[in-house]
């Protein structure tokens, strides 16, 4: 009876699917490894990938060990990738999901530095992943299917569940337990989410249930030293590099930008300088180096003390730069080639020590001397516009008993000049000071040409507070076009100094308009290094400018009239290293000096060039504002307005020259 009945059991409309789902819960974790997998089930769809098709590990031979560090059976529970771009971190990443889903069922939090770059993640990257994959592609449903458990932010799989979130999100940090973390370009995280801490910390709690079984993937281009948070954790691991051998002598030895020589001006004849017998390398002979099978692999480079603590907490850390891009990726000429054009600008040369080598960059934040600034100043007019300069920007800065006005002219490659400084007095919180602003803007300056040049963009600090809603109505009063309100904001975000616009309340009346006016976002941090690193160019001298050499990029060129206290107020503040009340230390600008009215001028009239596009403009777009000149020389027009309908001209108010203390409307 007792049979019959267990025979009657097993028959009944799902058993089958309750034993094998049993079966599934207690078998243990797959002996692949995440490489094995993906050279076995991974297929690279044609929308997300350069090389369609199935994966092959053997292409990027240095991330087999990463990719098996983070399998369940491997030791470690924190796995460190700090790298250079276009290395295969990505791909590597998405393999190890689509492991989990297929071989390792569980709880999965994947964390991108925002919202919008993790739904770009999800219908980019991991939607192509799932149905080009044979192995995935039964795992996880349509997301058209009703109640699929496929959405933009989660993909719900047999044991386990993916769930995507940025890191600007409290929100998603916190929303479930996780076995498996993977924090994905980690040092565009911010300091403190919502103010309820660290989202590196708040990820890492979601696997406290989880134990010794857990694991986290953090993975980052480095970017400034002292900030950069993959730096800070590679630097507390064993610090593992990829050691290639010499295909002359055979030697071991990781690569190093240094070693890489070439003819100046020739690229092409790149090489790589053995360390060991200094032989120079050839490009052709990466492939074969980088083979395992050849005796490539990690090693450990961290001291001894630092890689005995990191075993005892089970973190492994790694670190690869471009040079070990496959062949046809990036070259060992592209890298060269790119170094030499990148010469002298220090902007460039930071974005290719992260990107490229995989670096931290160090930022120089000491004050120019002033004292020699003031020195150098040049037989240019106040008031007038030298050649070479093709458009004019200004930045207001308010106080609540005046607003102080520079004007900058900018040419090609960045170079600039101040040609103007002025001071409305009185209260900002009334209408007469604004009313005196708006009567500005239609000024003009004499060219060298013998044009004059009208004001392009003005941008008008809202940061104030008491005055911000004076200065919504002042922007929203004037239109579109020549004035932005702008606002400061913390970070080094050297992409994308300025942000928006966006879209502010404003009182007029007594009444709110919701959508009153645009503001602009501006990194502060980033066109204040900017300016400093400007400063310190040397200017050619007397017979080198006669032989025909330019100014360098950037130089920025201060008139006879400037003072020194208008100087000592552009080099009034420092780059520091402060902390937080929660302890997490960042690098500041902080005031050395009373006034800094001119450092932030400076900087806004920079971030309104900076949005009229003169960081994009090519030789047409200068030529055709050279023309403009030439133009409004025969015509009497204002000359250097590319973004707006030239305006009626006016007449030049004669001023007296006066000096910065004053704070009267007028020329120093």
């Amino acid at each position: 009876m007792n049979a019959e009945v267990a025979g009657q059991i097993e028959e009944f409309d799902g058993a089958n699917d309750i034993r094998d789902a049993w079966l599934q819960g207690i078998a243990p974790d797959a002996s692949l490894t995440v490489s094995q997998w993906s050279d076995l089930h991974r297929i690279l769809s044609s929308r997300g990938a350069s090389e369609a098709g199935p994966y092959r590990t053997a292409r990027t031979p240095y991330m087999r060990g990463i990719m098996d560090a983070l399998g369940p059976g491997d030791p470690a529970r924190r796995v460190v990738f700090m790298k250079a771009a276009q290395v295969g971190a990505t791909e590597a990443g998405n393999n190890w999901i689509g492991f989990v889903m297929h071989q390792a069922p569980g709880p999965f939090l994947a964390v991108q530095p925002n919202v919008d770059l993790a739904k770009r993640l999800s219908q980019q990257r991991l939607d192509p992943l799932i149905e080009d994959s044979p192995a995935l592609r039964n795992l996880v449903r349509a997301a058209r299917s009703r109640d699929s458990g496929n959405t933009t932010f989660g993909k719900k799989f047999p044991g386990g569940v993916l769930l995507l979130t940025g890191a600007n999100s409290a929100v998603g940090l916190r929303s479930m337990p996780a076995r498996w973390v993977f924090l994905d370009e980690v040092d565009a995280y911010p300091g403190d989410v919502d103010e309820e801490g660290d989202p590196i910390t708040l990820a890492e709690a979601r696997t406290t249930s989880f134990g010794h079984r857990a694991k986290l993937f953090l993975a980052s281009t480095p970017t400034i030293k002292g900030l950069s948070r993959i730096e800070k954790e590679f630097e507390v691991s064993d610090q593992n590099r990829y050691h290639v051998p010499c295909p002359h002598c055979g030697a071991l030895q990781w690569l190093k930008f240094e070693r890489l020589r070439w003819e100046k001006g020739r690229p092409e004849t790149v090489a790589y300088v053995c360390e060991h017998c200094e032989e120079p390398i050839q490009e052709r002979h990466k492939t074969a180096m980088m083979d395992e099978a050849n005796g490539a692999c990690w090693l450990q480079t961290a001291p001894e003390d630092v890689r005995q603590k990191a075993e005892a907490a089970g973190i492994v850390g790694f670190h690869i730069s471009a040079l070990y891009s496959p062949l046809g990726w990036l070259s060992w000429a592209d890298i060269a080639r790119k170094w030499e054009d990148a010469a002298g600008d220090e902007a460039k040369l930071k974005t290719l020590k992260n990107t490229l080598l995989g670096e931290t960059w160090q930022e120089k934040g000491e004050a120019p001397d002033w004292q020699r600034l003031y020195e150098r100043r040049e037989p240019q007019t106040m008031g007038s516009i030298p050649e070479g300069a093709l458009v004019v920007t200004a930045g207001a800065d308010v106080q609540r008993d005046r607003i102080e006005v520079d004007v900058w002219a900018w040419g090609r490659n960045l170079e600039s000049w101040l040609i103007d400084h002025v001071v409305f007095e009185g209260d900002t919180g009334q209408a007469e000071v604004w009313k005196a602003l708006s009567d500005f803007l239609p000024t003009t300056w004499e060219h060298a040409s013998g044009a004059r040049m009208g004001l392009a963009r003005l941008a008008v600090d809202s940061g104030d507070g008491a005055s911000t809603n004076m200065v919504y109505s002042w922007v929203r009063a004037m239109g579109k076009g020549q004035v932005i309100a702008i606002k400061g904001a913390e970070g080094f975000d050297r992409s994308t100094p300025v942000n928006g616009p966006s879209f502010v309340e404003v009182t007029e009346g007594g009444r709110k308009l919701r959508r009153g006016v645009q503001l602009w976002t501006i990194a502060t941090a980033v066109f204040k290094s900017e300016t400093y690193r400007f400063l310190r160019l040397v200017a050619p001298t007397d017979e080198e400018r006669a032989e025909g050499e330019a100014f360098p990029s950037g130089f920025i060129h201060l008139p006879a009239g400037t003072t020194a206290e208008w100087v000592k107020q552009l080099t009034s503040e420092q780059l520091m290293t402060v902390r937080s009340k929660r302890g997490y230390a960042k690098l500041e600008w902080q005031q050395m000096r009373d006034r800094n009215e001119a450092l932030d001028c400076r900087v806004y009239a920079r971030a309104a060039a900076w949005l009229m596009g003169i960081d994009r403009w090519d030789e047409r777009k200068w030529g055709g504002l050279a023309a403009q000149l030439e133009k409004g020389r025969k015509e009497t027009l204002p000359a250097g307005q590319p973004s707006r309908p030239a305006p009626a001209t006016a007449p030049a108010t004669p001023r007296k020259p006066g000096i910065l203390g004053q704070r009267k409307k007028g020329w120093f």
